[in-house]
């Protein structure tokens, strides 16, 4: 019963992910991150294996996971835009740069470590290596059938 209930619940994300993307209304497209999201979910629970129950606790701490990693990106961002609105930014701009990229990357490992000893307590360190596997695939398709559409 749950194995039908994980599969139909799947199929219906997916079909509802792709209907909403499908509706274009002329206009340029503005990102849906709650489609992206029921996507990435969707893509993530199929290509790991997560059983109903499992998803449930996985998911969110996984959504969590990517809002924290965005929330910790966001000065980094900011900053890098400003020197690329400059003309000529200084070399005292370029080394805070790279100087806090090197964090930021740090800070995420950080994270990255935190939230993996949270995971390993919802699935097993197989699905967990599957995950890791899944998320980086889900983010070639999600580009490549971005470019598809923009061809299109």
């Amino acid at each position: 019963m749950n194995r039908i209930f994980f599969i139909t619940f799947v199929a219906l994300s997916l079909f509802m992910c792709f209907s909403v993307s499908a509706q274009d209304t002329g206009k340029r497209k503005h990102f849906d991150r709650e489609a992206f999201q029921a996507k990435r979910n969707a893509f993530i629970m199929a290509e790991v294996g997560l059983t109903p129950d499992e998803a449930a606790l996985f998911i969110p701490l996984s959504d969590e996971l990517k809002k924290k990693k965005f929330e910790l990106g966001r000065s980094y961002r900011k900053f890098v835009n400003e020197i690329r609105s400059k003309k000529n930014p200084t070399d005292a701009e370029y080394t805070r740069a790279v100087d806090d990229y090197l964090n930021l990357c740090i800070e995420e490992a950080k994270l990255e470590k935190e939230y993996a000893e949270k995971f390993k307590k919802i699935i097993s360190p197989e699905k967990l290596f599957k995950y890791q596997g899944a998320e980086l695939k889900f983010a070639r398709e999600y580009m490549r059938s971005s470019r598809m559409e923009r061809k299109n």
